[in-house]
């Protein structure tokens, strides 16, 4: 029975950090919903009035989301000089409340402030945030000169209680979080091979939505792996163990992924195109399918088990069992040890048996040194090559970074934020003025927040009509909950720290349901303020929807960014990022210098992953235009596919000098020139130059090796993948160019 418990409370565990990687949404839950009780707990222990419990739930938890920074030392300075800018806001607002003309003017003038402080980084970004929250939580509670002295006690409680739960009750170091996220791939990880296994037992009713799945777990381990490089710098002991945990992660990221292609092409009659691998609702291909009983296929279903509880097992578990299974799957790795088979089949082998070494490397380079005592021949070769790869990373200098250019005056997009959302809430405060002279704020909000992380109209659209469609099941909810709680002021307080929680835990997840929790929580607030009613929530919707209006409209007609030219510009990003990894991991593999390759590879999957988020407008549901939806979908599809075989050209490249069975081969830069010429010519036409260029087509990219060094020797099995990545890329990129209308010759000509 206890072995039981364990075991579920160990899969729950798994659960909850696959779903939530870092416990971060549960972190940023806990931290703004337990500074809101604690600050309520003092308040109430002093005997403060409703009014002040209401403001202090507020400025508290405007003083636990604002905080960006990861270090705490700097965390402690902002939440400082947070508070001095919520005193002057606070004084500001209630000095002015009298004053109608000239409040209405200076919010508009903080509002562009505080957008415009973003330019200066997370701690601009956040007293900016802190000043305009807490001059709109002073026109919500009315405040006046006369209520000021208590107002500032209530910020100073507020900001104390948000500081002792972020430093001291919910503690959370830099390194604690990125212990947390590596733990949190690891069950990815092993979810993957789940979806995997799947994939191979699914019969033809099933191959669909067990290929979708192997998609979603796909995606997920790389958005894992992302926020692992993100908090490397911070949370590792210094920059040698940041680049080697860096490479442990790519490379199992890449193994894990090459393998979900493995298994693919090997259930298919002929080996499968990975054109539309990434594209969400793309079939199986068409073709046989593995053999349900036969001995291989009973053998990869054991291995790919096996591979899982190699990922899952916990340190210092295993013993001789465990040992045995890992030399088994590394074995894979030496030609004479792989099965017979079909060819296809073989590399699935193969395919485990890198996937083995990954997890290996993963476990070293994040657990320190393992039990050697066990090691096959094979196991021992890994580990020699892990070890003279990390001397080598350990060695290895960083490289320059590339300085971005940030554009001036009003092309630079915090000045240009700035100017739009100025002019969006000056029109939602006349228009919110006609509707009542007593709520209009809520249009300003709602105006505020539509261009918070939004760059392009689109965007602002989509924003606009996800918080409009939250507000208004958050007002149905906010009615049936305000009748139910009535007078009950610390039932309704309970209920509102919920609904606080739940804001900050879905809203990664999504918008509306985010505006769904905050229209109920101000539900509640209302019936606490006795102002509550049906006209108050209806007045609620109508100002959102004023709100969204105004931005939107000032979006469309001040210094405009259209979601075409975004989506342009961050595709030429990619395009740009793409040709830079492919030609620097070529040149490596080809015999030139060495660079830092996979830092590279994390720039173009930044750049990509900006570019996904840019197309959003033009993918959401709402969009009525069906072409442009497919075409963004596809080409992002692409470009994803594109990216993967970019990330396996680096990893393989920065392997070459420690890799016994990788040798360099000067054949491999005549391969590449066809892609990175393609690339270029598919860039010019994106950005409107004048180019009348086409891309090349030709024969496969082995082929014109072979045509260029006639009598030559085949090629090595690792220099066969590194072509075969090279093709599937250069397909890829050739079908970038129909849809982006780049001419493309006719076959023959």
């Amino acid at each position: 029975m206890r072995e039981a418990e364990v075991s579920l409370w160990a899969r729950v565990r798994d659960r909850v950090a696959a779903s939530d990687p870092g416990l971060l949404r549960l972190a940023a839950g806990s931290r703004t919903a337990g500074s809101i009780a604690l600050t309520l707990a003092v308040l109430a222990v002093l005997g403060s009035p409703v009014t002040h419990l209401v403001a202090g739930a507020i400025a508290s938890m405007v003083a636990s989301f604002a905080i960006r920074e990861k270090q705490r030392p700097r965390q402690a300075v902002t939440l400082a000089l947070g508070l001095a800018v919520a005193l002057v806001s606070v004084s500001l607002a209630a000095l002015l409340n009298t004053r109608v003309v000239a409040g209405d003017v200076f919010f508009v003038v903080l509002i562009f402030c505080a957008v415009y402080s973003r330019r200066f980084g997370d701690r601009g970004y956040a007293l900016g945030l802190i000043g305009f929250q807490i001059y709109f939580m002073s026109l919500f509670v009315g405040a006046t000169a006369a209520t000021l002295p208590g107002l500032y006690a209530v910020l100073a409680i507020a900001f104390g209680c948000s500081a002792l739960v972020r430093f001291v009750i919910v503690y959370e170091t830099p390194a604690g979080i990125l212990q947390r996220l590596r733990e949190a791939f690891r069950v990815r990880l092993a979810q993957l091979v789940s979806a995997q296994m799947e994939l191979l037992d699914a019969g033809p009713d099933e191959a669909d939505k067990a290929l979708e799945t192997v998609r979603e777990g796909t995606a997920r381990l790389h958005e894992t792996a992302m926020m692992i490089q993100g908090r490397l710098e911070e949370g590792t002991a210094d920059e040698s163990v940041a680049r080697l945990v860096q490479r442990r992660i790519a490379g199992a990221e890449i193994a894990a992924e090459r393998l979900g292609l493995l298994l693919l092409s090997a259930r298919s009659a002929e080996r499968t195109s990975t054109l539309t691998l990434h594209l969400p609702g793309a079939p199986v291909p068409s073709g046989g399918e593995l053999p349900v009983r036969d001995r291989a296929t009973d053998m990869l279903r054991r291995d790919l088990g096996a591979l899982r509880m190699l990922v899952l097992r916990p340190v210092g578990e295993g013993g001789t069992a465990m040992s045995h299974l890992r030399n088994r799957l590394l074995g894979y790795r030496d030609e004479e040890n792989l099965p017979s088979a079909s060819a296809p089949v073989q590399d699935v082998f193969r395919g485990i048996g890198e996937a083995a070494r990954a997890v290996m490397g993963l476990r070293v380079a994040l657990d320190g040194p393992q039990d050697e005592s066990d090691d096959s021949p094979a196991t021992t070769r890994s580990r020699e090559e892990l070890d003279a790869e990390s001397a080598a990373i350990e060695g290895a200098e960083e490289g320059e970074r590339e300085e971005k250019e940030v554009p001036a005056g009003l092309r630079r997009p915090t000045t240009r934020a700035a100017v739009q959302v100025s002019v969006g809430s000056a029109l939602a405060i006349v228009g919110g003025e006609f509707l009542s002279s007593q709520r209009w704020y809520w249009a300003v909000l709602t105006c505020w927040i539509v261009f918070i992380n939004t760059a392009s109209t689109g965007e602002i659209v989509v924003k606009g009509y996800r918080r409009l469609l939250g507000t208004v099941l958050g007002v149905v909810a906010g009615i049936v909950l305000a009748g139910l709680v009535g007078p009950h002021t610390w039932t309704a307080l309970g209920m509102v720290l919920l609904f606080v929680f739940a804001m900050f835990y879905t809203a990664p997840l999504s918008y509306t349901l985010m505006s769904f929790f905050v229209t109920a929580a101000l539900g509640l607030l209302y019936t606490l303020l006795h102002r509550y009613s049906w006209e108050v929530l209806v007045l609620r919707v109508e100002e959102t929807a004023l709100g969204a209006a105004c931005g939107i409209i000032a979006a469309a007609l001040v210094l405009p960014v259209h979601t075409d030219r975004r989506t342009n510009d961050l595709l030429v990003t990619v395009l740009r990022r793409l040709s830079e990894v492919t030609g620097a991991a070529v040149e490596q593999l080809s015999g030139g210098p060495g660079d830092d390759l996979l830092d590279r590879a994390r720039d173009l999957d930044r750049a990509l992953g900006d570019l996904r988020s840019a197309t959003q407008p033009l993918t959401h549901p709402i969009t009525p235009m069906r072409t442009r939806r497919n075409t963004a979908e596809y080409l992002v599809a692409l470009l994803e596919t594109c990216a993967y075989h970019a990330r396996s050209l680096a990893a393989t490249a920065e392997l070459l000098p420690t890799h016994p069975s990788i040798a360099a081969d000067p054949r491999l830069r005549q391969a590449c020139a066809r892609i990175t010429h393609n690339i270029s010519v598919i860039s010019a036409h994106v950005t409107g130059e004048h180019c009348d260029d086409a891309v090349e087509t030709g024969p496969s990219i082995a082929s014109m090796l072979e045509d260029a060094a006639p009598g030559s020797p085949r090629y090595g099995r690792i220099t066969d993948r590194v072509l075969r990545h090279l093709q599937r890329l250069d397909e890829a990129v050739l079908g970038l160019a129909r849809p982006l209308e780049v001419p493309v010759p006719e076959p023959g000509r």
